[in-house]
């Protein structure tokens, strides 16, 4: 099962994309939100790339686990994109992954300007990762 992860942001949606068997995440690319929201041709091209089976959001909880400020505009917004799609919707916990996204950048070397395009869709992969460990245990 190959799962698509967005990560939406207000300015930018980074995308992850699952491998064919569901077991590996990786990130794909960053694409301006209002792209995603209208489903342009940009956007449909990934879709058609990696066929996922799900789509699976970024669900932005508080430390405490609860629904954070962004939660409802961005729930919002992933089931607007996942019915546009005909995809079934899963939510992943999202928290710190931009956090946890932006120390591996800079272990690899990128200046805090080089990694603002590459945060979004690296935080993606690694909730769409944890998402997919999840399932399988």
């Amino acid at each position: 099962m190959r799962a698509l992860a967005l990560d939406i942001g207000e300015v930018r949606v980074g995308i992850a994309a699952s491998d064919a068997s569901g077991a590996v995440a990786s990130p794909v690319r960053v694409l301006p939100a209002q792209e995603v929201l209208s489903c342009s041709r940009t956007f449909r091209r990934i879709l058609e790339d990696y066929e996922p089976d799900v789509l699976v959001c970024g669900r932005p909880l508080t430390m405490a686990g609860e629904d954070g400020p962004q939660a409802d505009r961005v729930m919002g917004q992933a089931r607007r994109i996942a019915t546009s799609c005909d995809l079934p919707l899963e939510f992943a916990d999202e928290r710190l992954s931009s956090q946890e996204a932006k120390r591996i950048l800079r272990e690899e070397g990128y200046s805090e300007r080089d990694m603002r395009g590459r945060v979004d869709m690296v935080a993606a992969s690694l909730f769409l990762q944890a998402w997919l460990d999840a399932r399988k245990a």
